[in-house]
């Protein structure tokens, strides 16, 4: 999209929707880790009747993120990144965010940033990032090495959980993409670490709705037209009929874990891609606020962490930054790293042509987002 077409409005309603994708997510992601791993019954004896209500101790503190927000991190970084290259003629935008996962990657095993990495930016140097915090195994070992999967040739290709639709929804942040370009770059970058349809197929969902929510489209037609999307690719069935699980719930009465239970059917559980997007979808379409979809979200005996970030995205990108809870972001780990990120994918969105060219470049800029 040129800068030309931004109006002022426009760039801001931009960024804090942006920002709400990004924070909901990670709320999500931290609201969901106390839950990771417990059944629905475990859980109401562990936190109460009425299982989480906010958010719990998990992973050392309240509001800690997992690699689940680490890596939604690295997917923006990798898309800005790919958008600064431009300039140098070489546009191949799996490439740079198989790049991005390899730095995630090193902060897996290294101690911290390496200061001999030309290419870590300013994300790479962020030290609270050198953490373990529950990757799927698939995630470590789809970028163990520099081999790039690709659909034809994708890692892991019995992965079918949600940890590569976890990390898509910054790809529906590029709002000057046609649907089908957003579907078919978060497919391929899925295929990276996850090569089960249902995981890539769920991670191109994900980013298809948000693409629409950014768009200022409702929920519910964004989840329409991303089924006639679906539903040409081969492997879509699982897929497609979570989503319309999901709209039919709607409908079923009135929301409650035995409801999001019905969607993750303990058959496939907590590593079914397509489970926890039924959850997500669901839970964003009932909720009355934030607080209440996201609660939703992670009380049950799915995927909690994944099923409440990609909750979190579909509200954030849905009502923007300002309909977060307040104290809920106010404990939440690495809230300075996300709104800037936020922040920078959203100037290089609207004023990327001021920021490089071919022939003049801001070198902040690149320090920041190096093209090597």
């Amino acid at each position: 999209m040129a800068t030309g077409l931004w109006g002022r409005l426009e760039q801001q309603d931009f960024r804090s929707r942006v920002r709400g994708t990004l924070l909901g997510s990670a709320l999500g992601d931290a609201l969901g880790a106390p839950a990771a791993g417990l059944s629905l019954a475990a859980l109401r004896e562990a936190h109460g009747p009425d299982g989480l209500t906010g958010p719990a101790p998990a992973l050392g503190r309240r509001g800690r993120v997992t690699a689940a927000t680490q890596l939604t991190l690295f997917t923006v970084d990798g898309l800005i990144r790919a958008h600064v290259r431009r300039d140098t003629g070489a546009w191949h935008p799996p490439t740079d965010i198989h790049h991005a996962y390899l730095r995630w990657a090193a902060t897996q095993h290294d101690w911290g940033p390496d200061e001999r990495r030309k290419d870590n930016g300013w994300l790479g140097r962020e030290e609270w990032l050198y953490a373990r915090r529950v990757p799927h195994r698939a995630c470590l070992t789809g970028f163990a090495d520099d081999v790039l999967g690709t659909l034809a040739q994708p890692k892991n290709p019995t992965a079918r959980d949600a940890a590569a639709a976890s990390r898509s929804a910054p790809f529906g942040l590029l709002v000057g993409w046609e649907p089908a370009l957003v579907l078919q770059l978060s497919v391929e970058c899925a295929a990276q670490s996850h090569g089960h349809p249902t995981a890539t197929l769920s991670a191109g969902a994900v980013a298809v709705i948000v693409h629409g929510l950014i768009r200022g489209e409702s929920l519910d037609s964004t989840v329409q037209r991303t089924l006639g999307l679906l539903g040409a690719r081969p492997g879509h069935q699982p897929v497609t009929d979570a989503l319309q699980r999901a709209m039919a719930a709607v409908t079923q009465g009135s929301p409650g874990p035995t409801a999001v239970q019905a969607l993750s059917p303990g058959g496939d559980g907590p590593e079914d891609a397509a489970g926890a997007l039924a959850v997500a979808v669901y839970c964003a379409l009932v909720a009355e606020d934030v607080p209440q979809g996201l609660r939703l979200a992670v009380n049950h005996g799915g995927d909690s962490i994944a099923a409440g970030a990609l909750c979190g995205a579909l509200l954030g990108a849905l009502h923007g930054e300002t309909a977060l809870p307040a104290a809920w972001l106010a404990e939440l780990e690495g809230r300075a790293a996300l709104l800037e990120l936020a922040d920078d994918f959203a100037l290089e969105m609207t004023q990327g042509p001021t920021l490089h060219s071919p022939t003049t470049s801001a070198p902040g800029w690149l320090a920041r987002y190096p093209r090597g």
